[in-house]
């Protein structure tokens, strides 16, 4: 480093020499070494690995031409699982995130750059991979996990998540569920698509290896996910108490009553603007009720329901997902069984634990629900116990039955016209409806890719 050197010139140097290495690298993508420290863990035995692993140079050619992984999420974990996969030998990566980037990722997200905000994460992340990793061919998908089909899916050996949202894992869980084959009964093993999800929030950490049919699935431990939260509207509307109350009026009441950018432009959390007449908007109401603590910084958290990010944890946990991925891909060690949790708030500590299969489980358990309700009960009753239980958190169930040979839908929320057509069967009565004992109710939801079977069970 030359002494004396303007620091913008020598900022603008060390952000150029990444580029400048990526270009200067080799034409050969391979080369005397490079996958030296990989061969000795599969070329060699030990004591911890799997009994069913052979070591052979075969196993790292598996990895560097034939084994097709899956990323899902290019955000804080999925930037670091690129990157991971990538240096450990993995060259067939595809990446899935419907997301752009914005100023608020740059902090963490290390593949991007000031110059790709706005542009698709999976796009930059995967340009970023294949001009620095040799030989690696990341693919990147710019749309929404739900955009793909079955046969989409199936091509991969592994996938893995670094997802933010519950929803997302449980339609992913459900896919890799729905992928499976059963001939009289029995699960044929080369229908499983392991799914290797790992989640963060702020110092904490968690990750978790499923084999979909075999093992705990999402849905088997709902429970551990706990729901939004979401304030009553009555405290949001009359008694705010918390600078996020004030920030959630204005979000749900003066935005569409006040349409301060035009009569069809919806609050958008990535924009500057609208983030800033909510941010001056909630001063002023927490200024009424003299409450303290409202930033344009929780602003556009509350909007954009941002989960706190830490880099370090994302690294913890990324470095935990990609290591099972190789276990998996090679049988040179034994996976995981199967979920970790790792917290660094206080000091470090982690633990593992198997997490059981649970025998009625709505998702794997290939066992139709029991749904128990009087006669007497309202269809709205039923509705709010898919979306309140706790091993449901169904967000907007589709409820249909077979009655007198004809499929009814009973209600559905997500289309407009056939809300309004249905919306009165929530206040009849589940006999009202023509329901009977025994009778099987079929939901659908955003949740998962399937339908959901209900036995309705009658109680006196």
């Amino acid at each position: 480093m030359a002494d004396g050197e303007e620091p913008a010139k020598k900022r603008q140097r060390i952000e150029e020499q990444p580029e400048k290495m990526a270009v200067d690298v080799s034409s050969s993508s391979d080369w005397d070494g490079r996958w030296s420290h990989v061969q000795k863990f599969l070329e060699r035995s030990g004591p911890f690995t799997h009994p069913d692993f052979e070591p052979s140079e075969e196993t790292l050619q598996f990895l560097l031409e034939t084994c097709k992984i899956l990323v899902i999420g290019a955000g804080g974990l999925g930037c670091e699982l690129l990157k991971n996969l990538a240096l450990s030998g993995f060259r067939n990566i595809h990446v899935v995130d419907m997301d752009t980037i914005d100023v608020s990722n740059l902090n963490r997200q290390f593949l991007f750059r000031p110059k790709d905000v706005g542009r698709p994460k999976a796009e930059v992340a995967a340009d970023f991979i294949n001009s620095r990793v040799p030989g690696c061919h990341v693919v990147p998908h710019f749309k929404k996990i739900q955009d793909f089909d079955e046969s989409f899916y199936r091509q991969f050996h592994i996938i893995v998540c670094g997802l933010d949202s519950i929803i997302a894992r449980r339609w992913m869980n459900g896919m890799l569920l729905s992928l499976l084959i059963y001939e009289d009964g029995v699960l044929d093993p080369s229908s499983i698509i392991p799914l290797i999800d790992g989640g963060t929030e702020g110092f904490k950490g968690n990750l978790r290896v499923i084999l979909p049919g075999m093992t705990a699935c999402i849905d088997c431990t709902l429970e551990l996910y706990p729901p939004q939260i979401n304030f009553p509207m009555c405290t949001i509307a009359s008694m705010p108490r918390l600078p996020e109350h004030c920030i959630e009026y204005v979000r749900i009441l003066q935005w569409p009553k006040e349409k301060p950018f035009g009569d069809d432009v919806a609050l958008d959390g990535d924009n500057p603007e609208h983030i800033q007449w909510v941010f001056q908007k909630s001063l002023e109401r927490a200024a009424e009720f003299n409450i303290t603590g409202v930033t344009y910084r929780l602003t556009q958290g509350v909007v954009k329901r941002i989960i706190p990010a830490v880099a370090s944890t994302n690294a913890v946990i990324a470095a935990a997902c990609a290591t099972e991925v190789f276990k998996i891909a090679t049988s040179a060690y034994i996976p995981l069984n199967n979920y970790l949790v790792f917290n660094d708030v206080d000091g470090l500590y982690t633990y593992t634990f198997e997490a059981e299969r649970k025998e009625n489980c709505s998702a794997c358990s290939q066992v139709p629900q029991k749904l128990q309700f009087p006669p007497s009960a309202k269809l709205q009753e039923v509705l709010e116990y898919l979306t309140e239980n706790a091993s449901l958190q169904m967000k907007s169930p589709a409820i249909t039955a077979t009655l007198e040979g004809k499929n009814k839908t009973l209600y559905l929320q997500t289309v407009a016209s056939i809300e309004e057509r249905t919306r009165p069967n929530l206040c009849k009565t589940l006999k009202e409806l023509g329901l009977a004992d025994g009778q099987e109710l079929a939901v659908a939801d955003v949740t998962t890719p399937q339908t959901v079977l209900f036995k309705l069970n009658f109680t006196s």
